[in-house]
């Protein structure tokens, strides 16, 4: 699959693993030119995340992403950092002051907030200010299909850095956002008319409507 996406123009790849061997198996699927990332979902103590983290250092990861469980960690985060890996966190982030916390602690190189999570593109606004008078970029998370994949479109291109985009690598059945969700040559296309850009396709809704079930006791 990252030998596939990679042909498919794709220079960013994240993978959700947390072995040696799939991580190691993908770089040598994909060579040393295509970024490489590795989202862990909070699997492991600070011990064992400095022990991967080590381990990792010759598939040079772009980042780990959120190594150590709980994701509120932000100490234990900043150990990890501290041991040479590039940390990015953030969509378990509990708000603006919670950023800050992390930022503070020293914890991660990449910020991630979810817009459908941390209160909409308002609250991205002001993170992305913060990260930015702390010296940390900003990626927004971004494992949508719908609105929240649209509006985390628009906020990754109003930023004054280049940052990668982050879409899922699936095939879909059917979206009632249709084009703006599919890439070509690894890259996806911002709409340009008023509010998200685009209206849904709703003979698609009306395809997968279903009728409410009423549960009586």
């Amino acid at each position: 699959m990252a030998a596939r996406a990679a042909t498919d123009g794709y220079r960013f790849i994240k993978l959700h693993e947390i072995e040696l061997p799939q991580v190691k198996a993908a770089r040598d699927a994909i060579g040393s030119d295509i970024a490489l990332m590795c989202d862990t979902n909070c699997p492991w103590t600070v011990a064992q995340a400095i022990e991967m983290a080590h381990a990792f250092k010759p598939i040079n990861l772009y980042w780990l992403e959120e190594p150590v469980w709980p994701p509120e960690d932000h100490a234990g985060l900043a150990r990890v950092r501290q041991a040479g890996a590039t940390i990015a966190a953030g969509e378990n982030t509990a708000g603006l002051h919670d950023f800050r916390h992390m930022f503070e602690a020293g914890a991660i190189d990449i910020a991630q907030p979810s817009v459908t999570k941390i209160g909409g593109l308002g609250e991205m606004r002001r993170i992305a200010d913060l990260a930015q008078s702390f010296g940390v970029r900003l990626v927004p998370h971004c494992a949508y299909f719908g609105p929240g994949f649209l509006a985390s479109l628009h906020f990754a291109a109003t930023l004054a850095h280049d940052v990668p985009f982050e879409r899922l690598y699936v095939t879909l059945e059917a979206s009632p956002f249709g084009p703006w969700l599919e890439a070509k040559g690894g890259k996806v296309a911002v709409p340009q008319t008023p509010g998200l850009g685009c209206d849904p396709d709703m003979a698609i809704v009306e395809r997968y409507r279903t009728e409410p079930i009423h549960i009586t006791k």
